[in-house]
């Protein structure tokens, strides 16, 4: 066993029956963060959990369904973390908008694994209703705010425009971060600044038309 396994806390000191749906999750989580979504079994982390390795299959189909779980429950975290860095700063501003992405940015350092996992899994996701809900509700944080700001109907082509652009430069900025590989120059860059500076260049560029 590996070194990085010892440091994870074995759960069955505080295992309670009817609970064990969670308690794999968290676990799972963990799991993710030491050795990345495929460095585990499913068998590891019902050890983990202090039970048999049958017994996560009462509470998942299969590893792709606790996977999807997981990742469930990290929409529901990012969202409100990022409604969170929104309420922050007056509504429909440039500030507000650069709060929404200081949040990504803060979830994709403070949780990298799952933040990876979110946006690599593949197997499944495309025909999870839940999950395509759940990633739309995250864009829809960035598209009302740029609604806002721009004095039109979050439905509106640019409300939604101006809202890609943001996430594709803020997502980019936090995968660069978490995985070491920016320039020098990014490296020097202050997340607020990276932020603020973007949202101003896009959203005067949307409110010109």
């Amino acid at each position: 066993m590996s070194d990085a396994q010892d440091t994870l806390p074995d759960r069955r000191t505080t295992y309670h029956h009817g609970d064990l749906r969670e308690q794999l999750l968290d676990v799972v989580r963990e799991l993710v963060e030491t050795h990345g979504p495929e460095g585990f079994s499913v068998a590891e982390a019902a050890r983990r959990a202090g039970v048999s390795t049958a017994a996560p299959y009462k509470h998942f189909k299969d590893r792709t369904d606790l996977m999807n779980a997981l990742v469930s429950k990290a929409m529901d975290r990012m969202a409100a973390q990022m409604a969170q860095g929104r309420d922050r700063f007056e509504a429909g501003t440039y500030e507000s908008v650069a709060g929404i992405g200081q949040a990504y940015i803060d979830f994709a350092k403070d949780e990298p694994g799952i933040f990876r996992l979110m946006f690599g899994l593949t197997e499944g996701h495309e025909d999870q209703e839940v999950l395509q809900q759940k990633g739309e509700d995250c864009f829809g944080i960035v598209v009302e705010d740029c609604a806002r700001f721009l004095d039109t109907a979050p439905e509106s082509e640019a409300a939604r425009r101006a809202a890609y652009i943001l996430w594709t430069n803020v997502h980019g900025h936090a995968f660069l971060s978490i995985d070491n590989k920016k320039k020098t120059e990014a490296k020097a860059l202050e997340d607020w600044d990276f932020l603020m500076t973007v949202s101003r260049a896009v959203l005067d560029a949307s409110a010109r038309g």
